[in-house]
């Protein structure tokens, strides 16, 4: 059985950083796409970055290039979210998914959440101002 388990948040004052991560467990994500998105209150979830099965490419949302960075640890089976700068906007429950069941293309990045299929439960960022 696949889980997602993030950790990682917390709260942060403007202009901080944190770095969020995702460990897979009950079978590899070497190999596989993955992403970030977040969703703040009464707001649909959004993609915040991805990064493609191979690694070699990432997408950035417009409103989080420049300050965060998404990476990847095959060997840990784990994705990483590299939050710098860190906005009052940024506040949100921020979740890690994976394209594992689905085909995929080890080089295509996937930025909609129903290109997904395995999803983690989230964890809390609160950036004060």
């Amino acid at each position: 059985q696949v889980r997602m388990v993030e950790s990682g948040g917390g709260l942060v004052q403007a202009g901080g950083s944190l770095r969020v991560s995702c460990v897979v467990s009950g079978r590899t994500a070497s190999g596989y796409p993955m992403g970030w998105f977040r969703q703040a209150p009464g707001k649909e979830r959004e993609v915040v970055a991805a990064i493609s099965g191979r690694g070699g490419r990432t997408y950035y949302a417009d409103s989080v290039k420049g300050r965060f960075t998404i990476s990847r640890d095959n060997a840990k089976n784990t994705v990483y979210l590299q939050m710098n700068s860190l906005k009052p906007e940024d506040t949100a429950v921020y979740y890690c998914a994976a394209r594992l069941a689905a085909s995929y293309s080890g080089s295509y990045l996937y930025t909609d959440r129903g290109e997904y299929d395995y999803w983690g439960q989230g964890t809390q960022v609160n950036v004060s101002s």
